[in-house]
């Protein structure tokens, strides 16, 4: 089952009538509308999730990999959410320093810091999967 699943509206017919006769319009969608575009949105979901996994990893603090880890293990890539399951995730994502003196990439806030890092790239790559062009 998919995630999201996108469909159409049914079609309408509309009628005008007036003095010298009747206009009729009909709108109709295309059935594979839905289809199409359920699996392009599919597509440039799991490129987010699994570019915003790949490039986190380096801002994460790393002692043993777990916290690292923890989010591949957590994540379903697809789904727009990605789940720290360690433990202490949340202590360490909020309450270690900003940076760390072994690496000053890795400490607290790392998604923050690798979305401010990266958003570009990511949003040139999602626009690029969804087949549109990514003005900044």
């Amino acid at each position: 089952m998919a995630l999201l699943t996108i469909t159409t509206p049914r079609g309408s017919v509309t009628q005008i009538k007036n003095g010298s006769g009747a206009v009729t319009a009909r709108l109709q969608w295309d059935p594979a509308f839905g289809a199409r575009h359920t699996q392009s949105f599919l597509r440039t979901q799991a490129f987010i999730d699994s570019e915003v996994l790949r490039l986190m990893s380096s801002y994460t603090p790393l002692q043993t990999s777990m916290l690292i880890k923890s989010a591949t293990l957590g994540t379903v890539i697809g789904s727009g959410k990605i789940k720290q399951i360690a433990p202490y995730a949340a202590w360490q994502y909020y309450r270690t320093d900003i940076t760390r003196k072994y690496d000053p990439r890795r400490g607290a806030y790392w998604f923050e810091r690798m979305k401010a890092d990266h958003r570009t790239y990511i949003l040139k790559g999602a626009a690029e999967k969804a087949g549109a062009k990514y003005n900044e």
